[in-house]
């Protein structure tokens, strides 16, 4: 009768988990780089003209093409999403996920935006995953409970001097945001184009999961996250 090999069952056992592992390392390694797309570049303006490659400096005068006063609509074009680091089996990636669902307004008095509020469908947002999707729609985000994220402008954004159109202008600003039930103040720093047809405005709010109560988005022992994301965004305003 044979005698039990224990010590031979257990380096047997011992190499299989490793070549499991293995498979799920270099598996994850094939899908980021290979066959899923890559994470599109962070939201951003473009400029208009060869001189807006310089951010204006805030203390020196520029050429205007008019008045900005008056009421300003979200308009077609428009994008929000976040952008969120993770470690997938392994492998450094990052996730983004965008929507178009965006409304709101903008009021500007003279050169002052006197103020602004902004709401997103939660549920619209769509990353290249449907399988993160669902995580998002469900236990990280809750959007049957909480539909809609919003912004609200709470202090004033002077912009004099106005810059030519084409010319981006970084500006700071303050607000609340509220997400997943819960309102936050925030401050952060956004860039602002005026073009022939509008203005566009483009920024990152940095997020801090637990901040809003928000579940971190780790699915361990498959994907595990930083405790902290971004919020980006693309608004082009068209008057009226």
């Amino acid at each position: 009768m044979a005698r039990p090999r224990p010590r031979r069952l257990a380096i047997w056992l011992a190499g299989a988990a490793a070549a499991v592992a293995l498979l799920a390392v270099g598996g994850a390694f094939i899908y980021i780089h290979f066959i899923s797309r890559p994470a599109p570049a962070p939201l951003g303006l473009k400029p208009g003209a060869p001189a807006a490659t310089t951010p204006v400096p805030q203390t020196q005068p520029a050429a205007s093409s008019g008045s900005v006063a008056g009421a300003w609509r979200v308009a077609a074009g428009s994008v929000v999403g976040y952008r969120v680091n993770e470690v997938l089996a392994g492998q450094q990636n990052v996730a983004v996920g965008r929507t178009p669902d965006v409304s709101g307004s903008m009021t500007i008095a003279g050169s002052t935006v006197t103020a602004a509020q902004f709401t997103v469908q939660m549920a619209a947002i769509r990353s290249a995953e449907s399988q993160r999707d669902a995580q998002f729609n469900g236990r990280i985000m809750d959007t049957s409970a909480f539909p809609t994220g919003t912004l609200k402008l709470t202090g004033p954004i002077a912009l004099a001097p106005l810059p030519a159109d084409g010319v981006i202008k970084a500006y700071h600003a303050a607000g609340d945001l509220t997400l997943h039930g819960q309102t936050r103040p925030v401050t952060f720093a956004l860039q602002a184009e005026r073009t022939g047809t509008g203005i566009e405005v483009s920024g990152s709010i940095p997020i801090v999961f637990a901040k809003w109560g928000i579940t971190n988005p780790s699915f361990p022992p498959f994907v595990t996250t930083q405790n902290h994301g971004e919020l980006e965004f693309l608004v082009k305003f068209a008057s009226g």
